[in-house]
């Protein structure tokens, strides 16, 4: 589900009714924790936690007019979802992630490469993602993606 918003509140103006309070949630579950030096903002047509140019100029590799991405959510026609791009590229972190989720919720993990599905809105484990989002800074992200991700792109 696109939405063509300019800002966050924007966006989750356009969800349906039954989704606004748990993306609410969400959202401020991850401004609560996310570490400083990250910038909220509309990414990929969906709110997202970047990497400003002002901390990495070089941007994405896949476009780089865009400023580095570490974590986006969205609300997808089944589920609302996480990508967090440290999931993806730090497997220590990975690991760490689907050993705790089970202790949070009883359904089995739904999880692509980078992204995380809640088809169950009230069974998303805020605090669980609370604390997923305060594991990485932005130099540690940032030192992370130039080792593993943009390194596979060269």
């Amino acid at each position: 589900m696109k939405y063509s918003a300019k800002t966050p509140e924007e966006y989750i103006e356009h969800l349906p009714e039954e989704r606004k309070e748990p993306f609410k949630k969400l959202r401020k579950t991850i401004l609560k924790n996310i570490p400083k030096g990250f910038k909220e903002q509309i990414n990929y047509g969906m709110p997202g936690y970047v990497v400003p140019f002002s901390k990495y100029p070089d941007g994405y590799h896949c476009d780089p007019k865009l400023p580095l991405p570490f974590i986006n959510i969205a609300s997808q026609k089944n589920f609302i979802v996480l990508y967090h791009m440290g999931i993806y590229s730090y497997l220590k972190l990975l690991k760490w992630f689907t050993t705790e989720y089970p202790k949070y919720v009883k359904t089995k993990l739904d999880m692509g490469k980078s992204c995380i599905r809640f088809k169950k809105v009230d069974q998303i484990p805020f605090k669980l993602i609370g604390e997923l989002v305060s594991k990485m800074t932005p130099d540690e992200w940032i030192s992370t993606y130039e080792r593993v991700v943009k390194r596979k792109s060269i």
